[in-house]
C-alpha cells in the first residue's frame, strides 16, 4: 500500500471566523467573531489529514508537542488514522497559533518566530521511515534536519514534495515538486521580476515548479518549458486556513498516480477549494469522492453558463 512520510510542522490552533459583515480590522477598529473552534495547524499536519482523506496511508513526524497541547493534538488527529508514533511531548516546547479569518484573508498569531530562532524542538528524520515510504512530504523549516531529510530521500531514491524554499536550496533543487507561496516570494525576492524568478527555479530545480497566487492564476512548469497557467476554482471561501497545505496534498496525490502536470495542478486546486469551503478547513473537508464530485459539478456549471 502507498504510504507518505510527512516531516514538518504540527501545531495547536484556535480558529476564529469573523462575521460576514466584517473584515480583519485595522488598529483600533472592531470586528465581530461569528464562531471559533479548536483545530490543528502546521503544514505537515494539515497535509497528512488531507492525504488520509484521499485514501493514502500516512506517518507524521516533526516538532515536539507541548505538554498542555499534546493530548488535544493527538485527539484531533485520531479520527484520520495517521501514524503519530514518532510525535514526542516535551514540557514548555512546541508551537501554538491563533488564526483569525474572514472571506478573503487569514491572519495568524503564534510563536513561530521564537520557535525557529531558539534551540532545536524537533525530531531528526529517521531513515527507515523514508525507506518505508512511497513518497515524502518535506517541510523546510528544521534547518540541518530538513536538509538531512532531503539528502536521505535522494540517497534512497524516494520522491518528495516541498514548499517555500529558495531556488539555490538543495531541498528545492532535488524535489519532485516545489510549491512557492507569495509569503516566500515577498520575503526572498521582493522587488524582483517574478517571471525571472520562476525561470531561475526552472533552471535550478529538477522537478515541477509551482507559484501560487491565492485566488489568482497560478504558474507551473518544468525545465525548459514555458510558464503554464491555471485559474483556480472560483468559490466563496468559508475558511482559507490550510489552503496551501491541502494544495500540496493534491500535488503529492497526482504525482503518486503519475498524472500529467495539468491534471495534478487541477486536482490540487480542487482539494484546496474544497478545504476553503469548509470549517475548520481540513478537519471537515470532503474526501476523494467529494472532491471528484465537486470537480464534476463545477465543470457542469461552467458548461451550462457558456
Amino acid at each position: 500500500m502507498d504510504k507518505v512520510y510527512l516531516y514538518g510542522m504540527i501545531s495547536m490552533s484556535t480558529v476564529y471566523v469573523l462575521n460576514d459583515d466584517f473584515v480583519f480590522p485595522r488598529p483600533n477598529e472592531y470586528a465581530e467573531i461569528n464562531k471559533s473552534v479548536s483545530s490543528i495547524g502546521g503544514e505537515a499536519a494539515n497535509s497528512a489529514i488531507m492525504l488520509s482523506k484521499l485514501g493514502i496511508k500516512t506517518k507524521l513526524d516533526g516538532n515536539w508537542l507541548s505538554e498542555k497541547n499534546a493530548d488535544k493534538i493527538r485527539n484531533i488527529l485520531k479520527p484520520f488514522n495517521i501514524d503519530i508514533t514518532r510525535l514526542k511531548t516535551r514540557q514548555n516546547y512546541g508551537t501554538e497559533e491563533i488564526v483569525i479569518t474572514d472571506k478573503n484573508s487569514r491572519t495568524v498569531f503564534g510563536n513561530y518566530a521564537s520557535f525557529h530562532r531558539g534551540e532545536k524542538q524537533w525530531n531528526p528524520p529517521r531513515e527507515t521511515d523514508i525507506q518505508n515510504a512511497t513518497f515524502v512530504s518535506l517541510d523546510p523549516y528544521f534547518k540541518d534536519e530538513s536538509l538531512l531529510a532531503a539528502e536521505l530521500c535522494v540517497e534512497n531514491q524516494k520522491p518528495y514534495v516541498t514548499l517555500d524554499c529558495k531556488y539555490d536550496d538543495y531541498i528545492a533543487q532535488n524535489a519532485e515538486a516545489v510549491i512557492l507561496s507569495h509569503e516566500l516570494r515577498d520575503q526572498a525576492y521582493k522587488g524582483k521580476n517574478m517571471r525571472d524568478v520562476f525561470k531561475n527555479y526552472q533552471t535550478y530545480c529538477r522537478g515541477l515548479v509551482i507559484f501560487t497566487f491565492g485566488s489568482d492564476e497560478l504558474w507551473y512548469g518544468r525545465k525548459e518549458e514555458n510558464i503554464n497557467r491555471f485559474k483556480p476554482y472560483k468559490i466563496e471561501p468559508v475558511d482559507t486556513t490550510g489552503a496551501g497545505d491541502s494544495f500540496r496534498s493534491g500535488v503529492i496525490y497526482g504525482l503518486m498516480k503519475s498524472w500529467d502536470d495539468r491534471s495534478t495542478v487541477e486536482f490540487a486546486s480542487a482539494v484546496s477549494a474544497c478545504v476553503c469551503l469548509t470549517f475548520p478547513h481540513t478537519l471537515n473537508a470532503p474526501g476523494l469522492d467529494g472532491i471528484i464530485k465537486f470537480m464534476e459539478n463545477y465543470s457542469e456549471e461552467i458548461n451550462k453558463n457558456k
